[in-house]
C-alpha cells in the first residue's frame, strides 16, 4: 500500500513532469525555465511561507494550479469580457480535472480528489479558509514575482487601470493577505501602486 508521505511526493512529481513539458519560458537567474514549472514552484515557496501549516490537499491544490495550462491558450475563445470569463471558467475545471486525475493514479481516495477540485476552482471563497489560503497565495505570487512584467507589457494603460486591476485583486484577499501583500519586498514603484490599490479598495 503507498503511504501518505509517498503518495503526496508522487502526486507532486507528476504535476512537476507534466509542467515541464510547457513549450513557453521565462528566464530566471540566466536560466530558461518552463514558465508553469516556475509557477507551481513559486506558489509552493509561497504557500510555505504564508501558511506553513497548511494541509496536504491544500499543497496539492497549490501546487496543480495551472497544471498544463498552456494547452487551453486564450485565443482558442473570443477576445471579449465574456470570451476571458468563458476561458478562466474552462481553465478552472480543466486544472482540477487534470488534479485529480493525478491524485487517482497515485492513490488518493474519491473525498480528497473532490476537496483539491473544490480549492482549485475556488469555491466558497472567502467563507472556506484554505480557498481563501490559496487565494491569498496567488495574489502574494502575482505582486511578488509577475506584477512588474505586468505594468511593463500595460505601458499603455493609464496609471489609474492599473490601480483598478490591483484592487480588484486586493478585495479578493484576506485582511492577512492584504498585510502580507504590504510586506512584500517590490521595487517602490510597484509598491506605490499597491499602496494606491489599498487606499482605494
Amino acid at each position: 500500500m503507498t503511504s501518505g508521505d509517498d503518495r503526496f511526493a508522487r502526486a507532486i512529481a507528476c504535476v512537476d513532469a507534466a509542467n515541464t513539458l510547457d513549450p513557453n519560458r521565462e528566464e530566471v537567474d540566466g536560466r530558461s525555465r518552463p514558465k508553469e514549472l516556475l509557477y507551481a514552484e513559486r506558489l509552493t515557496a509561497m504557500l510555505a511561507r504564508f501558511a506553513p501549516d497548511g494541509s496536504e490537499t491544500l499543497k496539492v491544490a497549490a501546487r496543480c494550479q495551472h497544471v498544463e495550462r498552456w494547452t487551453i491558450p486564450r485565443s482558442d475563445y473570443p477576445l471579449t469580457r465574456a470570451g476571458y470569463e468563458q476561458w478562466r471558467a474552462r481553465l478552472r475545471d480543466f486544472h482540477a480535472e487534470r488534479a485529480g486525475a493525478i491524485m487517482l493514479e497515485v492513490g488518493y481516495d474519491a473525498a480528497t480528489i473532490a476537496r483539491v477540485g473544490a480549492l482549485i476552482r475556488k469555491e466558497r471563497l472567502k467563507v472556506d479558509a484554505e480557498a481563501q489560503a490559496l487565494e491569498d497565495v496567488v495574489a502574494l505570487v502575482f505582486m511578488e514575482s509577475y506584477l512588474g512584467d505586468f505594468v511593463a507589457r500595460h505601458a499603455g494603460y493609464d496609471e489609474a487601470k492599473l490601480v483598478d486591476i490591483l484592487r480588484k485583486t486586493w478585495a479578493k484577499m484576506s485582511a492577512r493577505g492584504q498585510e502580507a501583500a504590504l510586506a512584500l519586498d517590490v521595487p517602490p514603484a510597484l509598491r506605490a501602486l499597491i499602496q494606491q490599490a489599498l487606499a482605494s479598495a
